[in-house]
């Protein structure tokens, strides 16, 4: 199954680094000292946090539009992509 997200970066202060929170995703963060690894984190910590909720049994939450969220000064969203496999690898 694929799920999309909206996540919001944030610029650090002191460095080029980034922050991204996922509205939807209820104290899903993640953390780069660069776009590319701040985006690589997304991925990593949407995917841990949807693959969490499956297991348990919960639902997913509705995406929200980016239009309708109000971002800090500096802040963009990007829209995270995340593959679950539902079945087994067959190795």
């Amino acid at each position: 199954m694929t799920f999309t997200y909206p996540a919001v970066f944030t610029p650090h202060k002191e460095d080029a680094g980034y922050h991204v929170v996922f509205p939807d995703l209820e104290c899903c963060e993640a953390d780069g000292p660069d776009l590319e690894d701040a985006l690589e984190e997304a991925r990593e910590a949407a995917y841990n946090w949807l693959a969490v909720e499956l297991e348990e049994g919960g639902e997913f939450p509705a995406q929200t539009h980016a239009e309708d969220m109000e971002l800090p000064e500096g802040s963009f969203v990007r829209q995270i992509m995340i593959r679950i496999k539902l079945l087994p690898d067959n190795d």
